[in-house]
C-alpha cells in the first residue's frame, strides 16, 4: 500500500503549470495569486493585456512565476494558441481552472441571438474546449492533472434574476464536470467543480448596479469574499485529494436551497 504522510493534506504544487482563464479581475486574478503562492508557474489568461501584465507583476513581487498570455475563450483557436505557447514557454500545463464566465443580464425572451451566442461560448464552449485540449496533452504524455471548473450557485437555484441563459450555462458546467471525469478519471485526470454563491467581483459589481443590494435575501446578509474559496481551490488541486472526481462543491455561504 502507499505510505501516506500524517494527515495527508499536502497543497504545494511545485512543478506544476496551472492555467487560469478570466485571470484579468474577480475570482480569477485571486485564483492565479493562491495557485502562485503554493509554487505553481501560473499562466493567467484574458483579453486585457494590460491586466495580464500587471498580474504577472504583482505575482512576481510575491515570490512566483508567472507567464500571461492573452486569449479569447470564445475563440477555439486563441484557446489552442494559448496553450500551445504556455506549453513551449513554462511546460505542460497541469492543472487548468475554467474561471471565465460572464452574465447574461437580460430576461430570457428579451435577448438577442449576438448575446445568447457570447454566453454560451464563454460559459460552455470555451471550458469545454480548454478541458479537452489540455486533457489531451496529458493522456498523450501519460502524465495526471487536474482540471477545476467554476460553476455557479445559479446551477442549482434560480430565482429570476434575469439571468436564466447564465444559470442554464451553469449547469452545463457541472454536468460537463460530472461526465468528464469518468472520461478520463482512468488517465488519473481529476476533473472537479466549485459552485460559489454570491462573492464580490467584477461581474457581481455590475450585477448588484443593476438590481440592488442582493444580501438582504441571503441567510447571513453578506457577499463572500473570493479569499474564501482558496481552501476549495487548494483542496481540488492538490496531490492529496487524488481520489477525488467528479465532484461539484458549492461555496454559497448557505445562499442556496438545501
Amino acid at each position: 500500500m502507499t505510505a501516506y504522510p500524517l494527515p495527508n493534506a499536502e497543497v504545494d504544487l511545485t512543478g506544476q503549470v496551472a492555467l487560469v482563464t478570466g485571470a484579468t479581475s474577480g475570482l480569477g486574478w485571486r485564483f492565479a495569486r493562491v495557485l502562485a503562492s503554493v509554487g505553481a508557474t501560473v499562466v493567467p489568461t484574458g483579453r486585457r493585456e494590460d491586466r495580464l501584465w500587471e498580474l504577472r507583476d504583482v505575482i512576481e513581487a510575491d515570490g512566483g512565476r508567472c507567464y500571461p498570455v492573452v486569449m479569447d475563450t470564445t475563440d477555439a483557436d486563441s484557446i489552442v494558441r494559448g496553450v500551445d505557447d504556455a506549453s513551449l514557454a513554462v511546460g505542460p500545463i497541469t492543472i487548468a481552472v475554467n474561471n471565465a464566465g460572464i452574465p447574461d443580464a437580460q430576461r430570457a425572451h428579451r435577448m438577442p441571438l449576438d448575446l445568447v451566442d457570447r454566453v454560451l461560448d464563454t460559459n460552455v464552449r470555451g471550458p469545454w474546449i480548454l478541458s479537452c485540449e489540455v486533457a489531451r496533452r496529458l493522456i498523450e504524455a501519460g502524465s495526471p492533472g487536474r482540471i477545476v471548473n467554476i460553476a455557479s450557485v445559479a446551477a442549482f437555484h434560480y430565482a429570476g434574476q434575469a439571468a436564466a441563459l447564465y444559470s442554464v450555462s451553469k449547469a452545463a458546467i457541472a454536468r460537463m464536470t460530472e461526465v468528464l471525469a469518468v472520461e478520463w478519471s482512468r488517465y488519473h485526470i481529476n476533473v472537479n467543480c466549485i459552485a460559489p454563491g454570491g462573492f464580490t467581483s467584477e461581474m457581481m459589481d455590475g450585477m448588484v448596479e443593476r438590481m440592488g443590494d442582493i444580501t438582504a435575501g441571503f441567510p447571513r446578509r453578506r457577499m463572500g469574499d473570493p479569499a474564501q474559496l482558496d481552501s476549495t481551490l487548494l483542496y481540488l488541486c492538490a496531490p492529496s485529494s487524488d481520489a477525488v472526481t467528479g465532484t461539484v462543491i458549492r461555496v454559497d455561504d448557505g445562499q442556496g436551497p438545501r
